[in-house]
């Protein structure tokens, strides 16, 4: 069964990787594993000092309206991490497509997001 991979990269306002990066790795992703989300990949992208990015898989369209809708409507994401994240993106934008579970499987190991 294909999963819907959404694709979002940001674009950083200068001198704000680092701090982006930690608050990406030790708040926001956990919080959206723990709501369910399936984060495949995320970190600093390799072709520009300012820029990072996130993917997430979905079993459908639907269930990522569902999904996002829920989680950035919480509380514990306005109360949380939002602000360390929002403050330092200069602008971002999102790509959709339909992947096997074999390419899903291949994405996650790209890269390390531990480091």
């Amino acid at each position: 069964m294909t999963r819907l991979i959404e694709i979002r990269t940001y674009r950083l306002k200068p001198g704000t990787l680092d701090d982006f990066h930690r608050a990406m790795h030790d708040r926001a992703v956990p919080m959206l594993r723990s709501k369910g989300m399936d984060v495949v990949t995320y970190g600093p992208s390799d072709h520009e000092e300012a820029t990072y990015h996130i993917v997430r898989a979905y079993a459908s369209r639907e269930a990522l309206e569902a999904e996002q809708a829920a989680f950035y409507g919480s509380a514990e994401w306005r109360e949380g991490p939002r602000s360390a994240l929002v403050d330092r993106i200069e602008t971002y934008l999102n790509t959709l497509l339909w992947l096997s579970p074999e390419g899903v499987d291949s994405l996650r190991t790209l890269n390390d997001p531990a480091s």
